[in-house]
Order: C-alpha cells, then sequence, then structure tokens
C-alpha cells in the first residue's frame, strides 16, 4: 500500500511533437536486444574467461538486454553495476537452502488466469508476459508465465471480477511488463477498468521507461492521458547510472500527462550495497522527478542468491543514509513476506 502522499510534480515545458520519439522505435529497440551472453560479452569488452559461466546462467534464465540500457555501462567493467544485474553467472546454478522458485507465494493468490489477489483494497494484472529486460534476480524469473497470459474472453473474466469487488479501489498492470503489450491492447484494457466505478487508481509497475525511454511515446501517452484514473508508475532503478538524459526525458513526458512517478529498488551485493550509492541514487531520482518509494530486501529466489544482503547489513545502510539525505528522500525499507496483509518494514 502507497502510504505516502507524494506531491504530483508538473514539468515546466509541455513536449511538442517534435520531442517525442519516432512511431515504432521501441519497438524495433526491443527485438533488437541482446539475447545472446556471447554477444553481451563482446558488446561490452569483457575477458572471456566470464562467457562459460555466462552461458551456464543463460541456459537457466536467458541473456535480454536493450542497447539503450547497455551503452550505460562501462566497457571492460564486470563489476559495472548495470552489468552486475544482467550478466548471467555460473552461480545462479547454485544450490542455496531457503531459495525456492515462488519466494512471495503468488500461486497461492491467483484467483483468475493473469489475476493475482492478496491485498484487500487492490489487485494485480499480468498485463505482460515478457520484459524488455531480464534482471538475474527477478522474483518472478520461474515464473509460470504461459498459465498466466489471458485471451480476451479470460479478460472480461478478470474484469468480472474487479466488477463484483467494490472494496478494490486500484488495478495494478504488472508482469513481465506491461509496457511490452502494444498501445492497442492496454488502451482496451485501461478503458474497461476506467469504467469500473469503485476503481480510483491506476498503477504500472514498468522498467521499460528506464531501458528503452523511446518506450514513452505518442500512443502511450493518448492513452494514458486519457483515463479518469489516477495514474501512477512505479519504476525499477537500483543505481543512479540508468537515469541519462533520455530516461528524464521520458519522466518528463509521462509526469506532463498526470503521472505520479515512484521508484522502487532491491538492495543488491555488488550493485547498491554501500550507502553511497543508494544516496546517489535518492539524489539522482528526485533530479528525474521521481520519488523514492520502497528498497525491497531481496526475495529468496532460485538462481540468485549471489546477491543477497543480509538485513542486518541492509538496516545498518539505510541508518546512516538517514543521516544524509532529508525524509522525502527515503525510500522504505520493507520486505514482502507470503501471506503478509502488506509490506513489512524492517
Amino acid at each position: 500500500m502507497i502510504t505516502r502522499s507524494p506531491m504530483l510534480l508538473h514539468c515546466s515545458q509541455p513536449p511538442g511533437d517534435r520531442d517525442l520519439p519516432e512511431t515504432g522505435a521501441w519497438q524495433r529497440q526491443l527485438a533488437g536486444a541482446i539475447r545472446d551472453p556471447r554477444a553481451l560479452c563482446q558488446r561490452l569488452g569483457l575477458d572471456p574467461s566470464l562467457l562459460p559461466g555466462a552461458e551456464s546462467g543463460h541456459a537457466l534464465f536467458e541473456v535480454r538486454v536493450p542497447e539503450a540500457f547497455a551503452r550505460r555501462m562501462h566497457p571492460g567493467d564486470p563489476a559495472d553495476p548495470l552489468l552486475r544485474q544482467v550478466l548471467p553467472l555460473e552461480a545462479e546454478s547454485d544450490i542455496s537452502p531457503g531459495y525456492v522458485t515462488d519466494p512471495l507465494d503468488e500461486a497461492e493468490h491467483t484467483a483468475r488466469r493473469g489475476l493475482i489477489h492478496k491485498y484487500a483494497s487492490r489487485v494485480l494484472l499480468i498485463a505482460s508476459p515478457t520484459c524488455a529486460i531480464n534482471c538475474r534476480y527477478c522474483f518472478r524469473r520461474h515464473f509460470p508465465y504461459h498459465d498466466n497470459a489471458p485471451s480476451r474472453a479470460q479478460w472480461d473474466e478478470s474484469l468480472d471480477y474487479l466488477r463484483a469487488d467494490p472494496q478494490l479501489r486500484e488495478a495494478i498492470l504488472s508482469g513481465g511488463d506491461p509496457l511490452a503489450a502494444s498501445d492497442r491492447q492496454l488502451a482496451w484494457l485501461v478503458e474497461r477498468l476506467d469504467a469500473i466505478p469503485h476503481l480510483k487508481r491506476l498503477r504500472l509497475h514498468s522498467r521499460l521507461p528506464v531501458v528503452i525511454p523511446d518506450r514513452v511515446d505518442g500512443a502511450l501517452l493518448d492513452w494514458l492521458a486519457s483515463t479518469r484514473l489516477q495514474k501512477v508508475m512505479v519504476l525499477h532503478i537500483n543505481h543512479a547510472n540508468e537515469i541519462d538524459d533520455a530516461v528524464i526525458a521520458a519522466c518528463n513526458r509521462l509526469r506532463h500527462i498526470g503521472v505520479t512517478l515512484l521508484n522502487q529498488s532491491v538492495i543488491l551485493r555488488g550493485v547498491n550495497d554501500d550507502v553511497d550509492s543508494l544516496e546517489q541514487l535518492s539524489e539522482r531520482l528526485f533530479e528525474a522527478g521521481i520519488l523514492p518509494y520502497y528498497l525491497h530486501a531481496f526475495d529468496p529466489v532460485v538462481g540468485a542468491a549471489h546477491f543477497d544482503v543480509d538485513d542486518a547489513r541492509a538496516q545498518q545502510l539505510v541508518a546512516e543514509l538517514r543521516t544524509r539525505l532529508p525524509g522525502f528522500l527515503m525510500p522504505a525499507l520493507v520486505r514482502e513476506v507470503p501471506g503478509g496483509a502488506s509490506k513489512t518494514p524492517l
């Protein structure tokens, strides 16, 4: 649940048509994403000794990295915080006690095909089974998307489910990445959500405006601007280096149509598990018009134990971060406990 009421941030100048990305640019970039570990290693000029581990991890969870994201990495540096999020490693095949394929027990809360209902006032809809980027730590890396890709008739059943529950106030579009779906499909879905009188908010959880900023084009802005629902977009950014000028421009376009932008991060070993990185992330987010929201403790998903940061260390980092930042730039350190009625503060 969003427990804070962040002020809506507006950009000072509306984006003109000539500032919008070219129609179809994001689809071409998505189709051209790096999908081979050898190509990724060659693109970044990495030591060939990394390739066997990369191929081993790729066999478990395929590589997918858009060029717009890859160009923000430092060539030749295997410890680059952006590369580390997407480069497969041999460690992904390690067996770690307590690590499971469904760390949040989402299967227990799947009320309809592609509909997860864990919390009283909101439901999550799997609007797309694919992502633009495959993050190695993803808690849904084993999610059965093939069983949760609704047909049009099944979408109607899910919408009936929402219509029948007047306690619901918020629909969350997730995935995969909801913005990997076509604008035609998303416009169809949002139009029907808009017509459910007890819904007040539309929330989208997406990484696409970050990894392919051209996704925020005229077609997306048209359907998103047309809904009566309050619009919230929760981006997923773990390191300040992910935010370049193109990402800031995409955020400006979203803010101009009344979208409240929040960010959730995961605390990840070797990516952002130091106070300087977390401080720089919050500062850079605010420069882009995004408010820090959650800093998630790591979800114990099979294949990603090498990213784990223990709770005591995470709490220590957040305590130090609090001495450096004003309260409005402090994300809430939380863990999602299976079966819990809300996120659990740490």
